[in-house]
């Protein structure tokens, strides 16, 4: 049987002493971000993934001030889409000013970050070398814990190696049972590279698939929470995104039931490659 991991557990980064937890919460398109981090994190969460493009960092901010959890028990992801007009240094300043949103820092203690990603491939790649120079050295500022990318392909992996110092602990891409992106997996865990895994619920389009939901019936259980149980079973770490707190607690209860190997290989057969994808597929930008 597939290893059973638990949402509570912390899964150890590559080249860093941080973990990052099993699960985290996505803020795409979150229709009342600070609510519904706060919500989140009332039902477990610690794990919490945003990105400028979402335009909600101040909200995740304000609402982990809010909460009142001690800083060291939160796990905060954010990400930069395109270098500032070609320049490391305003790039650099950049990516410090989504830092201040989300953590100022308290008293004697520095904001901070604990991953910083590249969101897409989208620059090119001189565009995608400044990008990681200016986290390379947000990393060493100590305003972020880690520095991984999001959305690379198998040719974007390749071609880091060529300019990096500090190699990346994570790349973040779209994952579930219908957009499976095996290859890259597989060069992410011969580099040592942690998958998350955005969309893990395919954004609740999929949850009519009568194989999710035949396994779904068995243990008790929706589809969606099938998909999420896949994804932790698969060893990802899934980020599903959800504003109901009903769904949110939902989305948290995986522990205490395991999908058995054939009902994983079952789930395997709805791969549908670049066709199942929700997101348009960034790993083939040159």
């Amino acid at each position: 049987m597939a290893p059973s991991y638990s949402v509570k557990d912390l899964v150890p980064l590559t080249g860093s002493d941080a973990k990052i937890p099993r699960i985290g919460y996505g803020v795409y398109k979150s229709t009342d971000c600070k609510a519904a981090v706060l919500a989140a994190l009332s039902a477990g969460y610690r794990h919490i993934d945003t990105a400028q493009f979402y335009k909600n960092e101040v909200d995740v901010g304000e609402a982990i001030k809010i909460a009142g959890i001690p800083r060291k028990e939160l796990y905060i992801v954010t990400k930069i889409q395109h270098p500032v007009e070609n320049s490391v240094e305003k790039t650099l300043e950049n990516i410090r000013e989504s830092v201040r949103k989300i953590d100022s820092g308290e008293g004697d203690r520095k904001g901070y970050v604990d991953l910083f990603l590249v969101h897409t491939p989208a620059s090119g790649r001189e565009g995608r070398e400044i990008l990681w120079k200016a986290l390379e050295l947000l990393k060493e500022e100590g305003a972020t814990v880690d520095i991984g990318v999001s959305n690379y392909g198998i040719e974007h992996l390749f071609q880091m190696d060529s300019y990096t110092s500090i190699k990346p602990v994570c790349n973040q891409i779209e994952v579930h049972p219908f957009c499976q992106q095996k290859e890259v997996i597989d060069l992410c865990k011969s580099k040592g590279i942690v998958i998350t895994a955005y969309a893990p619920i395919a954004r609740n389009r999929r949850s009519d698939n009568p194989v999710l939901v035949a396994i779904g019936q068995k243990h008790g259980r929706h589809p969606t929470q099938v998909m999420i149980k896949w994804s932790l079973q698969k060893g990802y770490i899934p980020l599903p995104k959800s504003d109901d707190p009903r769904r949110m607690k939902a989305n948290m209860d995986m522990d205490g039931w395991e999908l058995t190997e054939e009902e994983i290989s079952e789930i395997e057969q709805l791969d549908e490659g670049q066709d199942g994808a929700i997101c348009p597929y960034p790993l083939n930008c040159p």
